[in-house]
């Protein structure tokens, strides 16, 4: 069995720790021998081990991911348990969730999404630890399965494949210098963030509910969807506008502070991440933003103020 490990995981790995390389190598020697010795991610065709920290050297306890092929593995992500997550192997009903996740979702579809979003979004990681560091170490750690699964039990909407696939590699985008690195300088949202905002908007619908109560059907206005999971904010620091992914389309769609009718953007998840990684690498070829930097940082020019405009610098490709 050939075991690949994804390239930018190796300098991703160095960071948790240095013996954490060495941990993957160990880990992809015992894939090579025994393929199926992790268990559901929550993720189709997705793999997770537990490695314990306290087998190597300066290594934390890990969550390692992977996609397993006939004849092929690729180690996928690597990230730490946190202290509130037990460090074996994932509890039954966790587990049992994933297997359910897998047997009702399309398997071959939901599989080919979840390396789709995985492909793109490292690309975007990639190019933002080689050429933008300060926006690269903003970016947060990925969500355990079961902070995905307290937040869809919050929202009381299935999460679909594309944004858990999302969130299990990062959950969320700290900014740097007040700038997030999605087209537009735009964020993605922490988890808390997201159940804050879709709180905030269920309630103006609830409150347009009240108003709409005596008016015909015809008549009554929708500034929310209960579908609508609110994905991207303008900033790190400002969740007033931003993208959310309609969980019955597949589509991403706007939100304003004014809650006016929804413009669709017309993009998947897919396409908006492929999008933006499509512009960091071919800067030339880019047209609904353009990125620069401002020393170690990504900013996109669509809105950078005038007063730092001076030092920003394009990114030639």
């Amino acid at each position: 069995m050939n075991v690949e490990i994804e390239p930018v995981l190796r300098d991703t790995a160095a960071q948790l720790g240095a013996g954490v390389p060495y941990a993957l190598k160990v880990v992809a020697g015992q894939l090579a021998e025994d393929p199926d010795m992790g268990v559901p991610s929550g993720l189709p065709g997705v793999l997770t081990v537990t490695v314990d920290g306290d087998l190597f050297e300066d290594c934390p306890d890990l969550f390692v991911g992977y996609i397993r092929e006939p004849d092929w593995i690729q180690i996928r992500f690597v990230r730490p348990v946190s202290p509130a997550e037990p460090s074996g192997e994932l509890p039954d009903q966790e587990r049992e969730q994933g297997r359910d996740q897998e047997q009702h979702a399309d398997p071959v579809t939901a599989a080919v999404t979840v390396r789709e979003v995985a492909d793109a979004w490292h690309r975007i990681t990639s190019w933002l630890q080689i050429n933008a560091p300060d926006s690269y170490a903003a970016l947060r750690d990925g969500a355990s399965a079961a902070a995905i699964a307290a937040l869809e039990a919050e929202l009381g909407i299935p999460i679909p494949v594309e944004l858990r696939a999302l969130w299990m590699l990062t959950a969320g985008d700290d900014g740097a210098d007040g700038w997030g690195c999605l087209p537009g300088n735009m964020a993605l949202m922490s988890l808390d963030a997201v159940a804050a905002r879709y709180r905030l908007k269920t309630d103006a619908q609830a409150h347009q509910d009240t108003l709409d109560g005596n008016r015909p059907e015809e008549e009554q206005t929708i500034v929310w969807e209960a579908t609508r999971i609110p994905l991207v904010a303008l900033s790190p620091a400002d969740s007033t506008m931003g993208l959310y992914l309609d969980a019955a389309s597949g589509y991403l769609g706007s939100w304003s502070r004014y809650n006016e009718g929804s413009d669709e953007v017309l993009d998947t998840l897919v396409t908006y991440l492929e999008e933006a990684a499509d512009m960091l690498e071919a800067p030339a070829l880019a047209t609904r933003d353009k990125p620069g930097l401002i020393g170690g940082t990504l900013v996109w020019l669509s809105s950078i103020d005038a007063a730092r405009k001076d030092r920003w610098q394009p990114v030639t490709g």
